[in-house]
């Protein structure tokens, strides 16, 4: 690839990441909008997260063996606290450290 045709590509995806941020800021500001896609794009970040999180916690590894539910992965076993934590305490920084903490204490003693 040439040196041209590399700034385009770094231009073109430079746009295609700021525009769909920027755009809602300039045309929004000071407008209400209608409830119903306030509530969904509530709901679009839980959403991500979950689609996030569902292979690493429920598939097995380097396999098609399917869903692994069993009191054996590590990984179930350490989201317990780190969802109870984040829960109730609705805390990004605990949330990650009970995850940290619980991780290693798990792959320590088993």
């Amino acid at each position: 690839m040439s040196v041209s045709k590399t700034w385009v590509v770094i231009i073109g995806m430079t746009l295609a990441t700021l525009l769909p941020r920027v755009i809602p800021l300039l045309l929004l500001p000071g407008r209400r909008m209608p409830r119903g896609i306030e509530r969904w794009l509530s709901l679009v970040a839980p959403a991500i997260m979950a689609a996030l999180l569902a292979p690493e916690l429920l598939l097995v590894r380097d396999t098609l063996e399917g869903p692994a539910f069993s009191l054996f992965n590590l990984n179930i076993l350490a989201a317990v606290p780190t969802f109870w934590v984040a829960w109730k305490t609705k805390s990004l920084f605990g949330a990650v450290a009970t995850g940290i903490a619980a991780s290693a204490l798990l792959r320590l003693a088993l």
